[in-house]
């Protein structure tokens, strides 16, 4: 009674009490208690007789951890009784706390799943889920509701990959559930919808709770991972149910659309979206699942049913019904085709509700902003799909694509005032929302562009002269200026849009001519606001002309774009230039605008992207060429008032003046000199300080920030050898040391350190073989001294950092390993260094560097590698670096060493980043490949002995066989079952390991042969026989290019679908 009462008080603490540190020691406390060995007992001590509602959560929360755990796993006797318990305990408990009932019902759901191919005698103990909840099912309310949860849930539960459990198994789960179980779910839970929509009571609270339930579950089988492609919300425009084709009776019986349309018009608005939801999952069902007559039928009701929300349109005043149907009128067209849609028999009234519906919603634009997107998905895909229709019925959106359009442009300059007036939330803040509108626009807006350049035309030029009349009168408000600058920014964002669009549709010369009227505009407008920056500017204005100039540069500058564009025209008629001479305009962005970072960044972007030659004679890039210091350019100088990390700006910078000053650099060296006066000051400084012994250090870290992110810019824009070779001697030697003291200093701040080991790691990136010494210079070894020192400085220091808090490590610790990382690579795959002469003449560059390395690999939990992709990435990369041409040093290491190395190359096999598991595999080819090597050579008659570092590996290999194994498994499982996009890549390693493994191999073999249904296992036992038919006992590249084309035998020799169901009948080893 005392141990009950001491964890009802901790349960209590954990989930009621506000003081932090009472929470923390409750949580610690708990937590022993859920890794103590009597937990279980406990756990049922704490159902049976708990007072509170805490208590039980807790021991619900607790058994499904234990049932979850991979190491040691419950026997199937404990957690079957464990399931009849859970459901017992339900049947009798129907009125607990919801949390309560949900936790549980979670606990069933875990158990179920992770015992789903559990036998006991022959009987598949967890598979009778709906025998299960029959006897909820014909008990109360509350009974019928916990059931139908308990299916809910569990398709769910079944449905959702464990991070803790192999996906082959999951996919196995998943697909055995879908082909046995779900379907007679779904099937369940349209009968009992039909049964409670006949007797509908909606003021009975448990039927309104089973309604909501039962449209949950029937939502969820409709949403189910049906192959296995793992689909999420951000694929939501292009999803299609993959329904299997045993389900046909089902959606060919208009009955069960019809179903869902009358449940739609019966119930409340809370409830409804549920049902939109659920129709949005049908109407997105594959194509294939039809034959033409009936997907013409099917879409004949799905339309009548739109068409009957349409015209009794009360219940879409909610916003969670406006969102789905919104997205239920964007799956029209995401999953029929135009010539279907005109087929059916109320198209035109059902196109004319449409636009009707569409307009209105743009015109309330304040009224769920979010589902709009739908709404203009619909109508992009509409109208991109006029070029191809073949029907001969009217399509009609040359009658009401425009209103569309006009209504979204209208509607957004209508906007503005009431926007400033209220002081509401400006849509333009949100510049991915706002970008995402426009790039549908562009679609849309290009059908029947005479009237969308008409409307834009007379609109523009309203706005344009207000704006100037008021900039002329003395007696202007500000709040009038504000009203046009903001009409003006929606018009440049929405030109530059439908400009943009060309690209999607075959333009003729008289559009060419309207895109010149549209451009001449907005450049007249953009010199009238050049012309005030000196007393005012508007950053929003600004930021919508740089995305013009980015949508006119894609369209009209480039060396693709045809010289004889007819937009030319109007703009030497205005401005009388050249293609992208308007652009230098943007220069003025830097002088005035150098605080503001989004414009600066925008504008350097746009001048990184332009066609250098045809910028570099112009007055205003050469006189950037000339003057690039902080008397012309602000956001160069050292401003103490910003962040360091504001300067990231400058590398953009210097990268596109780095771009045109090599366009007639050639070697002149005084010119060279000249460019980098400049910077040579800003170093000569920074060692001026570094020289005595009291310095501003805020100063000296802003100056050396601000001049290595130059530097950067300008070595990453120096790929040719010439010019590059004139940057690596004025750098060095003179200013390394500068570089290697400020990480000395200033190892803690990473502000600070990451600009200068970025610079340090393209320094050293051998881009385009630029780092190409002479055969007399020393330059390879000596800059791999510096590296190394730098490194191992870096290194050791940071690691006294001691415990980092785990918001705070990658900031302050992993990104400066992740770039250390990076630059070991980049000089170690660098060719411009023989690593031999290092231990030959007693040079311990290279040990300290590697010796560093694995310090700070070591001090990294394995799931921080594959959790931060920028340091996996790093990482893996150096790996298959170390692996290839420094395997003596690998293998000298100790076997903790070894085997941590190893166990991260078994983890990134199955990462999600290619790159990541490519590396791996390269990684670990290379590791059997040296392993297979020094073994065929200690065989060998007159074999020298194997080498101490070798023989010291091997060993450890020996004595862990399950790690070779261990990964042998995961890439045949790979190759085999899953869908492999790097086949090739994971082949390489195989051959290694099997001919290192040969027993394990043919154990793996019989295993997945026998997993497979019995009429399959003849068919998959010859793959295997041919897979190693004439293969050789070698790795020479002939035999390991013949293995790696048979390795496809076994995908082949299945049926189209092959794929899937062998990943469906594995449950990995």
């Amino acid at each position: 009674a005392y141990f009950l009462a001491q964890l009802e008080i901790l349960c209590k603490q954990l989930y009621e009490t506000t003081d932090t540190s009472t929470r923390l020691q409750a949580e610690k406390a708990l937590v022993e208690f859920t890794n103590s060995p009597d937990c279980l007992s406990k756990c049922q001590l704490l159902l049976e007789r708990g007072s509170s509602s805490y208590s039980q959560l807790l021991a619900a929360t607790c058994l499904s951890k234990l049932v979850s755990r991979t190491s040691n796993p419950l026997p199937l006797e404990q957690r079957i009784d464990i399931r009849n318990y859970v459901l017992n305990y339900l049947a009798t408990r129907p009125k607990l706390a919801a949390f309560v009932t949900q936790a549980l019902i979670q606990l069933y759901a875990r158990i179920t799943k992770l015992g789903w191919f559990d036998c006991q005698k022959e009987d598949y103990v967890f598979r009778n889920v709906i025998v299960d909840v029959t006897r909820f099912l014909q008990d109360s309310v509350e009974h019928c509701i916990i059931g139908v949860t308990i299916l809910s849930q569990l398709t769910n539960e079944i449905n959702q990959a464990d991070t803790t459990h192999p996906l082959t198994k999951h996919r196995k789960i998943a697909s055995s559930f879908r082909d046995s179980s779900l379907f007679d779910i779904f099937t369940l839970s349209c009968n009992l919808l039909k049964q409670v929509s006949k007797n509908l009571n909606l003021n009975d609270e448990g039927q309104h709770g089973l309604l909501m339930q039962l449209l949950k579950l029937a939502h969820n089988c409709l949403n189910f991972d049906f192959i296995g492609t793992s689909t999420d919300e951000s694929s939501d425009d292009l999803c299609t149910v993959q329904i299997p084709t045993s389900w046909r009776s089902a959606f060919l019986d208009s009955s069960t659309l019809q179903l869902f349309f009358d449940l739609y018009h019966s119930i409340p608005p809370s409830l409804s979206p549920l049902v939109l939801s659920c129709l949005v999952q049908i109407a997105s069902v594959r194509r294939s699942l039809f034959n033409n007559a009936e997907r013409a039928k099917f879409l004949s009701h799905l339309v009548d049913g739109v068409k009957r929300i349409l015209e009794n349109p009360q219940s879409l005043s909610d916003p969670n019904n406006y969102h789905e149907f919104c997205r239920l009128l964007a799956r029209l067209k995401s999953n029929y085709q135009l010539g279907e849609l005109v087929k059916v028999e109320n198209y035109p009234e059902v196109i004319r509700l449409i636009a009707n519906f569409t307009v209105t919603s743009l015109q309330h634009w304040e009224f769920a902003p979010n589902s709009v997107h739908y709404l203009l998905s619909l109508w992009q895909r509409l109208a991109a799909s006029v070029p191809y229709v073949k029907a001969t019925e009217p399509h009609m959106l040359e009658t009401f694509t425009p209103e569309v359009t006009k209504a979204y442009i209208t509607s957004r300059l209508e906007s503005v005032h009431i926007i400033l007036r209220d002081g509401l939330e400006d849509p333009l803040d949100d510049a991915g929302l706002v970008q995402q509108q426009l790039d549908q626009l562009s679609t849309i807006g290009r059908c029947e562009y005479e009237k969308t350049c008409a409307l834009l035309v007379q609109l523009f030029d309203q706005s344009a002269q207000s704006y100037q009349e008021l900039l002329q009168s003395t007696n202007s408000s500000s709040m009038d200026i504000a009203v046009q600058e903001g009409r003006l920014t929606w018009l440049v964002y929405i030109i530059g849009a439908v400009i943009g669009g060309r690209v999607s549709f075959a333009s003729t010369d008289e559009q060419d001519a309207m895109d010149g009227e549209l451009v001449c505009r907005v450049l007249q407008l953009m010199n009238l606001t050049d012309s005030r920056l000196a007393q005012a500017g508007n950053e929003k204005l600004e930021l919508a002309m740089l995305s013009f100039f980015e949508q006119f540069r894609k369209i009209y500058i480039g060396d693709q774009v045809q010289k004889s564009s007819k937009v030319s025209a109007p703009l030497t008629f205005y401005f009388n230039c050249a293609h992208g001479g308007c652009f230098c305009f943007r220069i003025t962005n830097l002088k005035y605008w150098g605080q503001c970072e989004p414009i600066t960044s925008k504008t350097l972007q746009l001048l990184n992207d332009l066609s250098v030659r045809k910028l570099v004679k112009l007055s205003a890039v050469q006189f950037m060429l000339n003057n690039h210091t902080s008397e012309h350019f602000s956001f160069l100088g050292v401003n103490n008032q910003s962040n360091l990390s504001d300067m990231r700006c400058r590398t953009t910078f210097y990268t596109a003046l780095g771009r045109l000053l090599m366009v007639d650099l050639g070697e002149d060296e005084d010119q060279f000199e000249q460019f980098m006066l400049p910077l040579t000051a800003a170093f000569e400084a920074v060692a001026q300080m570094f020289s005595t012994n009291t310095f501003n250090e805020q100063e000296a870290q802003r100056t050396l920030v601000g001049l290595v992110r130059d530097l950067r810019g300008i070595a990453f824009a120096f790929n040719a050898k010439t010019s590059f070779m004139m940057l690596f001697d004025w750098i060095y030697p003179s200013y390394i040391p500068i570089l290697q003291r400020a990480i000395e200093l200033w190892y803690h701040v990473p502000a600070c350190t990451t600009p200068v080991l970025k610079l340090m790691a393209e320094l050293v990136h051998n881009r385009s073989q630029r780092l190409q010494f002479d055969v007399s210079s020393p330059n390879g070894i000596l800059l791999f001294r510096e590296t190394s020192k730098m490194i191992t400085t870096y290194g050791n220091r940071i690691l006294t950092l001691g415990e980092v808090p785990k918001d705070q490590v990658y900031a302050l610790k992993l990104k400066g390993i992740s770039i250390c990382f990076s630059m070991l690579k980049a000089v170690l795959s660098g060719n411009y260094v023989n690593f031999g002469v290092f231990r030959l003449y007693g040079d311990d560059a290279l040990d300290n560097a590697l010796q560093t390395f694995i310090k700070l690999l070591l001090s990294i939990p394995h799931s921080d590698l594959l959790d931060y992709p920028k340091l996996s990435q790093s990482y893996y990369s150096l790996l298959e670096v170390l692996t290839q041409d420094h395997m003596n040093f690998i293998a000298s290491l100790e076997p903790h060493v070894v085997l941590y190395i190893l166990s991260s190359i078994s983890e990134g096999l199955t990462a999600l980043d290619t790159m990541v598991c490519t590396g791996c595999c390269s990684s670990l080819d290379h590791i059997v490949t040296y392993l297979f090597k020094q073994l065929s050579r200690s065989t060998k008659k007159r074999a020298a002995p194997m080498a101490q570092e070798s023989d010291r590996f091997f060993h450890i290999m020996q004595q862990h066989p399950e790690m070779i194994q261990q990964m042998l498994s995961t890439v045949l499982n790979i190759i085999i079952f899953e869908d492999c996009r790097n086949q090739w890549s994971m082949s390489r390693p195989l051959l290694g390991l099997i001919l290192l493994n040969e027993k394990y191999f043919a154990d793996l073999r019989n295993s997945i042969v026998n997993s497979q249904p019995p009429e399959k296992q003849q068919a998959m036992h010859l793959c295997f026989e041919n897979l190693m038919e004439g293969i050789e006992r070698n790795l020479l590249t002939k035999n390991r290019d013949r293995y790696v084309l048979f390795i496809s035998v076994p995908r082949r020799l299945t049926s189209p679908h092959g794929l899937r169901w062998m990943s469906d009948d594995l449950g990995g080893s």
